[in-house]
């Protein structure tokens, strides 16, 4: 099973000392934070793409680029990539450049983002976003998969005799999540492909999350990728510790209560009761988190977000190694000891992918008989 973390990249004030960092200070902090990932031996780093303030990450691939020529083994992710609004013909050549460069240590979610305002500030309509990311991933699968591309569709001019370049390391794409916290038609566009589903569920109760995920599970069985329980399955997750339960509620709650996304409204004993957030020691945090194989299966990778509403980096590092020290390895060994033999205990790798073969098909669960694929875009609109 994979552990992570990701990042929104948030510059938020700290409440305890009134002090907002610079957005330089905040993407350094991020670097240093996906450094130490590396060094603790976490397995996924993952940044978020935001295009407005109170944001930095605007441009993953130029971060992601960075953080590989510092790094050796952890895999780089985002979380997300706007299928919606940036164009597939980019996505296919940032990405793919990305992947040569960390040597096949990349994959992607994608996603349709929660800012309303950059669909205009890109040229797209918002009432069109289950429609852009269904069409926009049907291009980029193909790109990364035809050598020449000729194709028409709605929202973009068409594409004749168009190679993208680069190619994808070892003619193997990356492999993809869709992320979405509420839209089922996500879950079906990422089974319908055999894709992993993520969902960010750090703002969403047990039962939500546990609909959610049943639902890819079934059509991915539904469509043949194997059975349910075999379906590529992520969460996301919120922890805060210390040693002691009470010095980490009374350190966090200033945090907590002053954020931007979710001050102001529940009280963090209501918050950490509804959703992932847990804020406590770490056997809670493992007690908590181990609740989740219950609610979505036996899963593949968690990621966490450590680094938001304003806490200091050296606060952030702590909680990394407490994370990494105190909390994975025992979530680690209880996950796989109850994962049954036939499930995948990870995500399809670059290396896994290369040894399916030229499909890109991972090597556990079963190809799909797509539609052909001058249907496909049209069918997959109709399944989701």
């Amino acid at each position: 099973m994979q552990f992570g973390v990701f990042s929104i990249g948030d510059v938020t004030t700290d409440p305890t000392t009134g002090r907002t960092p610079t957005e330089g200070e905040r993407i350094r902090a991020m670097m240093t934070i996906a450094e130490h990932a590396e060094q603790l031996g976490l397995d996924v780093f993952a940044t978020g793409e935001h295009h407005n303030p109170p944001f930095v990450p605007s441009s993953p691939t130029t971060m992601l680029g960075y953080i590989a020529g510092r790094t050796k083994n952890i895999i780089l992710s985002t979380a997300t990539t706007l299928i919606t609004t940036n164009d597939p013909v980019k996505i296919a050549e940032d990405y793919a450049m990305l992947q040569h460069l960390a040597e096949g240590r990349v994959d992607l979610m994608m996603g349709r983002g929660n800012t309303g305002p950059v669909y205009p500030w890109f040229g797209k309509d918002i009432r069109k976003g289950i429609e852009l990311a269904i069409e926009n991933y049907h291009l980029l699968r193909k790109l990364w998969r035809e050598p020449v591309v000729d194709w028409k569709g709605e929202f973009r001019t068409p594409l004749r005799g168009y190679t993208s370049t680069p190619a994808p390391l070892d003619d193997t794409p990356p492999f993809v999540w869709h992320g979405s916290i509420r839209s089922p038609e996500i879950a079906e566009q990422a089974a319908f492909y055999g894709d992993g589903f993520f969902h960010n569920n750090i703002f969403w109760d047990a039962a939500h999350v546990g609909q959610m995920v049943d639902f890819y599970r079934q059509r991915f069985e539904h469509y043949g990728h194997g059975s349910a329980d075999q379906a590529i399955v992520g969460l996301g997750g919120q922890v805060f510790m210390r040693k002691n339960s009470q010095d980490a509620v009374k350190e966090f709650r200033p945090y907590f209560d002053n954020a931007p996304v979710y001050g102001h409204g529940p009280s963090l004993e209501e918050f950490t009761s509804m959703t992932p957030l847990t804020v406590g020691s770490p056997e809670q945090v493992i007690e908590k988190y181990l609740t989740y194989a219950d609610v979505a299966g036996d899963y593949q990778r968690q990621l966490f977000l450590m680094d938001h509403a304003g806490l200091p980096l050296k606060t952030v590092l702590e909680q990394m190694d407490l994370l990494a020290t105190e909390v994975v390895p025992v979530l680690r060994a209880e996950f796989d000891a109850r994962r049954p033999a036939h499930v995948p205990s990870d995500p399809p790798t670059h290396a896994s992918l290369v040894a399916a073969g030229p499909e890109g098909k991972h090597h556990l669960v079963q190809s799909a008989t797509l539609p052909e694929d001058r249907n496909e875009t049209e069918t997959a609109k109709e399944s989701a």
